[in-house]
C-alpha cells in the first residue's frame, strides 16, 4: 500500500509541475506579443496597424464657410468677418477683395441699387472696399454665423444703434470706433474711397477665437432636375444687369457687368465663384430713408421659405430655400422635397426681391 501512495502522490506533483510550465509559458508568449505589437505600432498610444490594410488617414480640417481644406491644415481661429462693400455703377467699381472672400451676399438697397455683404473667414484680404454704410438686412444675414463682426462706414442712426445693441454682433464702424482700421485713397472721390483690410478687423477683436458654424450644406452629387446652364441673368435696376458665366475649363462662374468681366482691384483678377444661389425674397420698406427723396430703407424679408435656384457644375437646380430663423442656417430643397447641396468651395448669394423676379425677363438662363 505505501508504494501505491508514493505512485499517487508522484502523479499528482508532476501534473502540477506540468500545469505551471504551461502556464508560464503562455505568459511569457503573451508578454512576447504585446513586445511585438508596441515595437511594430511605436508606442501604445498609436494604433496598430489592422490586419485588414492600413488604418485610415484623419480628415483634413475644412473650413467653415467652404468646405474646403483649410489653408496649412488648421481652421483659423477667428469669427467670420463680414464687410460692407459699395456697388454704385460709377464710382465703386472695381471692387478690391471679393475673390478672397468665402461667401458674398448681393443685396438690395435703396432703388434697388446693389450692395455687397462680403465675409471672410478661412482667407485674408489686405485690401477690402470701398467700405459703405451699414443696411438692414446685414444682421439679419449674419445671425447664422455665430457671433460675426460687421465692419461697414457708418449709416443712419437707427441702423447703427441696432447694431451696437446687438449682444451677438461685434460692430466695427469705420467712420466712429474702429477708424483706426480704415483709410481713404487719393485715386476715388468720397464716399466710395474708403478702404480696410481683413487683418486691421479681426485685429479690433483679437480675444475671439471662435470660428463660425457652417451656414451651407455641401456634397457631391446633383439631382436629376438639374439642367445645363451657360449663363444666369439678373436685371436688378438700371446699371446692375449681373451675368454670370459657366466657365467650363475653369469650372467656376465668371462674374459679368454689361458684357464685360468683372474684375477684382486687389489682384487683377476676374470676379469668380464656385456656387450661386438665386434667393427670391419679400420685403417691405422700412420707416426711414437711407437717402433724401428715396423710399424707406429696404428689408428683405431672409426668415420663411421662397423660390429659387442653385448653380453649380455648369448646372441649374430650381430649389424652395427655407430660414426657420435668424440664427439658423439656409437650406435648399428641390421639387422632390429633397435637399440640394451646393459644391466645396466659395458662393455667391444674389438676394433678388420679390418684385424684381415676377418679371420673366428679369431672370434668365442660357443653356
Amino acid at each position: 500500500m505505501p508504494p501505491k501512495r508514493r505512485q499517487v502522490h508522484t502523479s499528482t506533483a508532476v501534473i502540477r509541475r506540468r500545469r505551471l510550465a504551461v502556464g508560464s509559458g503562455a505568459v511569457i508568449s503573451i508578454a512576447v506579443v504585446i513586445a511585438i505589437v508596441v515595437a511594430l505600432s511605436g508606442g501604445g498610444s498609436k494604433k496598430v496597424p489592422s490586419a485588414l490594410g492600413p488604418t485610415s488617414k484623419a480628415k483634413p480640417a475644412l473650413c467653415p464657410l467652404t468646405d474646403l481644406p483649410a489653408p496649412g491644415g488648421h481652421v483659423p481661429q477667428r469669427p467670420a468677418l463680414g464687410v460692407k462693400i459699395g456697388n454704385q455703377p460709377y464710382g465703386a467699381r472695381p471692387q478690391s477683395g471679393l475673390n478672397e472672400a468665402d461667401i458674398v451676399y448681393d443685396t438690395p438697397a435703396e432703388g434697388f441699387i446693389m450692395r455687397y455683404l462680403a465675409v471672410y473667414q478661412c482667407h485674408s484680404a489686405a485690401v477690402i472696399g470701398p467700405t459703405r454704410s451699414v443696411r438692414w438686412v446685414d444682421w439679419h444675414i449674419l445671425q447664422a454665423f455665430g457671433h460675426p463682426i460687421l465692419a461697414f462706414a457708418g449709416g443712419i442712426n437707427p441702423d447703427v444703434n441696432t447694431v451696437d445693441s446687438l449682444g451677438w454682433l461685434k460692430p466695427a464702424d469705420l467712420l466712429a470706433s474702429a477708424q483706426g482700421a480704415a483709410y481713404r485713397t487719393t485715386n476715388r472721390v468720397p464716399p466710395d474711397n474708403l478702404y480696410t483690410s481683413t487683418a486691421k478687423l479681426w485685429a479690433l477683436y483679437p480675444h475671439d477665437t471662435t470660428p463660425p458654424p457652417p451656414v451651407f450644406q455641401y456634397g457631391g452629387s446633383l439631382p436629376a432636375s438639374a439642367k445645363p446652364t451657360s449663363t444666369a441673368q439678373i436685371n436688378f435696376s438700371p446699371g446692375t444687369d449681373v451675368k454670370w458665366e459657366w466657365q467650363a475649363s475653369a469650372h467656376d462662374w465668371l462674374h459679368t457687368y454689361a458684357g464685360s468681366p468683372d474684375i477684382d482691384a486687389l489682384t487683377n483678377k476676374p470676379v469668380t465663384t464656385d456656387n450661386i444661389i438665386i434667393q427670391i425674397v419679400h420685403y417691405r420698406f422700412g420707416p426711414y430713408q437711407e437717402s433724401p427723396g428715396s423710399t424707406g430703407d429696404v428689408e428683405s424679408q431672409m426668415v420663411g421659405s421662397g423660390r429659387g435656384w442653385i448653380l453649380r457644375d455648369g448646372k441649374r437646380i430650381a430649389v424652395t430655400w427655407h430660414r426657420s430663423s435668424l440664427s439658423s442656417p439656409t437650406t435648399f430643397t428641390d421639387a422632390a422635397g429633397k435637399v440640394v447641396t451646393l459644391t466645396p468651395g466659395r458662393s455667391w448669394v444674389e438676394i433678388v426681391p420679390s418684385t424684381v423676379a415676377q418679371v420673366a425677363s428679369n431672370i434668365t438662363f442660357g443653356a
